[in-house]
């Protein structure tokens, strides 16, 4: 039997193909995902390698977990690469450098820097961080190239910041530093054992990175380098006890501080890995409706065949291994050229981020585990797709399959009533999830293990049980939906119209299983549609009714100079400015550990004069007054915390204890605890604040326009700040969501191309299952363009089908976003109908390409030929 099946793949090949493309392409993914993960984390284990390369490291005892933002900081610093900490004294190393086997003691002096490039803007990169740090001569994985280590008002770069900014050694420059611009000269390039993978890494003279980046005296950790033959574990015990009990400080081995960086970073492909690989299983699901389809139509077309084979001895065990082994061929096939396939698409990717500046090192790894893993899920993939029309092949009795009619196809009753269960109980659960992210009070149910649940997974359950209900349901709506879809083709051209209806709704379990493919593939673009829609309307909102200073000062590094602040408080017609300082710092209830916030600093009118939010508990603004905290609501409900609770806000031993006087809702400040300028600045060091706008309010009479250019003048020497009025704002965070937006829709193409190949599949079976039919229809005068255009009417309408039901998924999935994707700042729910007209027209065209191949076979049929067939 294992002959036979091998056989009746090789016999139809093509038949066979478009499923093993979809295997393929599924597959691909996957391993794709698997070795651009596997590429990140050996280009970050490199970094970390080079960077944290010190036998002992001295740092804050005092830690709260942070969120990864920038993975790696420079060749002198691990600070991002794991847990927040309180900084220590830079003067402990010189108390480190006197202890017995230690060779040198270094201060971490590194920060945030604005390079000017060769053609005098900015370089700014696509994610990676501008870090300037002070260079150590002695620095073992960094390698003078060329020139001379700096001096005051010199600059060395890093090899992949020379390619960046076009400048060369002894180029006079700008970089932004501190308060203010100040020209350097190039002095050198160096190198690293690792990639830089895209950041801008800027070396400066120890004096000048000491004033500019630890002007307190506070660093973030200290690198201790041992004497030969001395053991880390031994050294780190000899620094600890030298560590005065003022210090709060601690020394760790170089050992644990690198496990602790891998530990981060690994987290953080984590998170990765698991986004990609919705995706990837989304074409998998997808391709699967392929195979299902492929395999169910091969089976009804081989219905002669398997009644031989029945006729002949054989079981109906035999005749279900028969289709299983054809599926596993299939499977192999296209699961071994997927691998080859993703191998390619990481080398596509990775060629791709190094033209927009993020070169990643390494090889490309894939270890046999992954192939396996890889191959195995293709072929189980083919094998379940093709399980129940395999079974269908066991169980038809030889001799109706020997009749020339076909069996009736069974009813839809079960499945409608299966799919509106299912269709219900999604409903509720999409509601009950936007419940959970809106709710301020994390009691909504009374059900504690609800409760507790994240509400984007509630979300995602949800989104799935419709989306299931509506398969589910789908081949019972079929017949009913294209009648009323078809009736204008059936109208407008007949008889084209009414032959290519009737085809399309006599068999609406296969037409809703070609559909099925499409319907995944439209409900994902059209709720990814919506989310933009939805952000940009609520962005628009939100900075017309938020927003009360009528001008903004932002930055691309998302942190102003501080320098920038006193030059916009120096235009004249200035009225006010409201600065908002930011700063990561641990926050406590009671004896509780404490939990990583960002805490905003502001003035005590900030909320009258800069910013409107919701009061939900107290007023925030009489809170800032009285020198309390206001607490944003989704923090609010993290820490549980309420109007009249005290919080410990800080790090070591420099805690404050504040009571809550408000907790607000708003959709610019979502997250965090705003405090009073003097509370701030007595929980955050002054080296670790940043300040991220500046709220700019026109004195009485000043013009508005006239303002914008006066400040955008005088900002113009800081290279990476803008100006914005509230109409400015609003079009350019839009314009961030709609570059998110393209990436999802790239990645969700490969699921429309995925149903595609299913529509093609479906026709081109078809064609070769109504071969004497097409014959009979050309033998009573039937034309080849007319045979062509009911082919392409089917695919038209299959394709209609199949995005309406899409598109209209997408948006009750959708409907539940506003409450679960609140905190985020989505507060309005719009549906691009110009889009949802648009995805339609885009359904036409893809039943239009679709119908291409099957409509030339059907057309080149010979006619004598075609009518004889059996």
């Amino acid at each position: 039997m294992i002959r036979v099946a091998l056989r009746g793949v090789r016999e139809h090949l093509v038949r066979f193909s478009l499923s093993v493309l979809a295997v393929t392409l599924g597959v691909a993914f996957v391993v794709g995902t698997f070795a651009f993960r596997g590429m990140l984390s050996s280009t970050f284990d490199a970094i970390i390698t080079t960077s944290v390369n010190a036998d002992v490291y001295v740092h804050g005892a005092d830690e709260v977990t942070a969120d990864l933002t920038h993975p790696g900081t420079g060749p002198t610093s691990t600070a991002g690469f794991g847990p927040q900490r309180n900084p220590v004294p830079a003067t402990l190393a010189d108390d480190v450098a006197s202890v017995d086997g230690v060779q040198r003691a270094v201060p971490d002096f590194s920060g945030p820097v604005v390079l000017v490039g060769a053609d005098g803007t900015a370089v700014v990169t696509s994610g990676p961080p501008s870090l300037g740090f002070a260079i150590d001569p002695e620095y073992p994985t960094a390698h003078l190239t060329e020139g001379a280590w700096p001096a005051d008002g010199q600059i060395v770069l890093e090899t992949g910041a020379v390619e960046a900014s076009g400048l060369r050694t002894g180029d006079v420059t700008t970089v932004v530093l501190g308060d203010a611009p100040r020209e350097v000269t190039v002095s050198g390039t160096f190198a690293i054992d690792a990639s830089a993978a895209g950041a801008v890494l800027v070396g400066f003279d120890t004096a000048t990175a000491q004033a500019a980046f630890a002007p307190d005296g506070l660093v973030a950790q200290i690198s201790v380098y041992a004497d030969p033959g001395v053991k880390e574990s031994a050294l780190a015990a000899r620094v600890a006890a030298a560590l005065p009990a003022s210090a709060d400080a601690q020394a760790v081995t170089g050992a644990q501080v690198r496990a602790q960086a891998r530990e981060s970073i690994q987290e953080v492909l984590g998170f990765l890995q698991t986004f990609l690989l919705i995706f990837a299983a989304i074409a998998l699901v997808v391709g699967a409706f392929i195979i299902a389809n492929a395999f169910a139509m091969a089976v009804r077309e081989r219905q002669r065949e398997n009644a031989l084979l029945r006729a002949i001895g054989a079981s109906p065990a035999q005749v279900f291994a028969t289709v299983l082994a054809q599926a596993l061929a299939v499977g192999l096939v296209g699961a071994a050229l997927g691998v080859g396939g993703g191998v390619l698409l990481v080398h596509a990717i990775r060629a791709v981020l190094a033209r927009f500046g993020m070169a990643l090192g390494g090889d490309v790894p894939l270890s046999g585990g992954q192939v396996a893993l890889a191959v195995a899920l293709g072929t189980v993939l083919c094998l379940v797709a093709a399980a129940l029309p395999a079974r269908r092949a066991a169980l038809v009795p030889p001799v109706q399959a020997m009749r020339e009619d076909v069996a009736p196809e069974r009813g839809t009753g079960r499945r409608a009533l299966v799919g509106a269960a299912l269709a219900v109980v999604g409903a509720g659960t999409l509601a009950l999830a936007s419940r959970l992210g809106s709710a301020l009070d994390a009691a909504v149910t009374g059900w504690a293990w609800l409760d507790g649940a994240n509400p984007r997974v509630v979300l995602g359950v949800g989104a799935g049980l419709l989306l299931l209900g509506v398969l589910v349901g789908s081949p019972a709506m079929a017949r009913w939906v294209l009648r009323a879809l078809g009736a204008p083709a059936a109208f407008a051209l007949k008889p084209l119209g009414g032959l290519a209806r009737g085809n399309v709704t006599r068999n609406p379990r296969r037409t809703a299983a070609t559909a099925g493919a499409l319907l995944i593939g439209m409900a994902l673009v059209a709720c990814t549609g919506v989310i933009a829609a939805s952000t940009e309307a609520s962005v628009a909102t939100v900075v017309h009714t938020e927003l009360r200073a009528p001008l903004l000062v932002d930055s691309a590094t998302l942190q102003l100079p501080t320098g920038a602040v006193d030059a916009v408080r120096a235009v004249p017609g200035v009225g006010r400015l409201d600065v908002v300082r930011l700063g990561s710092t641990g926050a406590a209830v009671g004896d509780g550990d404490a939990q990583a916030v960002e805490l905003a600093g502001v003035s005590d009118a900030f909320f009258r004069s800069a910013l409107r939010v919701e009061p939900l508990q107290g007023d925030p603004s009489a809170a800032l007054a009285d020198g309390e905290a206001a607490v944003a609501r989704r923090t609010a409900r993290t820490l549980g915390l309420q109007v009249g609770d005290q919080v410990r806000l800080g790090l070591g031993a420099g805690t404050t204890a504040v009571r809550v006087g408000a907790v607000f809702d708003s959709q610019v400040v979502a997250v965090g605890v705003v405090v009073r300028d003097d509370v701030f600045d007595g929980v955050i060091p002054a080296a670790q604040a940043r300040v991220r706008a500046a709220y700019v309010t026109p004195a009485d009479g000043t013009d508005v326009p006239t303002l914008r250019t006066d400040l955008r003048e005088a900002v113009t020497p800081f290279l990476v700040l803008t100006v914005r009025d509230r109409d400015e704002t609003a079009s350019a965070v839009a314009d961030q969501v709609d570059q998110a937006i393209a990436i999802l829709y790239a990645l969700l193409a490969l699921s429309i191309v995925i149903a595609l190949l299913g529509i093609v599949n479906t026709l081109a079976l078809s064609v070769i299952e109504r071969t004497r039919e097409i014959g009979l229809l050309r033998a009573v005068g039937l034309g080849r363009l007319q045979l062509a255009g009911v082919i392409a009417l089917e695919s038209v309408l299959i394709a209609v089908y199949g995005t309406v039901l899409g598109v209209a998924t997408g948006i009750a999935v959708s409907a539940a976003l506003p409450g679960v994707l609140a905190d985020e700042g989505l507060s309005r729910l719009a549906v691009p109908w110009g889009q949802v007209l648009a995805v339609l027209g885009v359904a036409v065209v893809i039943g239009l390409v679709a119908s291409v191949g099957p409509a030339l076979r059907a057309a080149r049929l010979p006619v004598l030929e075609a009518v004889t067939v059996e």
